[in-house]
């Protein structure tokens, strides 16, 4: 599996839960159509955390790149009603940051050949 990592704070005035909710819908759709595999919100408890990253966390979890492509195919395409749920989220949060990560050793790896 790849992970694509969102980090970001809310906008000044605007609520948690608000932000969950539209989240969840709008992850909720990409999961539905099949343009991702499972995803999930999570918040910085008691300040842990590196500096710089922001308050919320959401993970995007897609089977490889061919579904994150297909994913971000979609989203720019600017349609309904996928570009209304992308809004509503998009328009929450400030302070964004994105990281692409891999599990590790993934299925292609080959054993045997590791340099030291």
């Amino acid at each position: 599996m790849d992970i694509y990592h969102i980090w970001c704070n809310l906008k000044p005035g605007l609520g948690d839960g608000e932000f969950s909710d539209r989240t969840g819908a709008y992850l909720g759709h990409l999961k539905e159509q099949g343009l991702i595999a499972a995803w999930r919100l999570t918040r910085r408890k008691l300040g842990l955390a590196p500096r710089g990253l922001g308050e919320f966390h959401i993970m995007v979890e897609v089977r490889d790149l061919a579904q994150l492509d297909a994913a971000f195919t979609r989203a720019a395409t600017r349609s309904e009603p996928l570009e209304g749920l992308h809004f509503a989220v998009n328009s929450m949060a400030s302070d964004a940051q994105f990281a692409l990560y891999r599990d590790f050793p993934d299925p292609v790896r080959q054993r045997g050949e590791e340099k030291f």
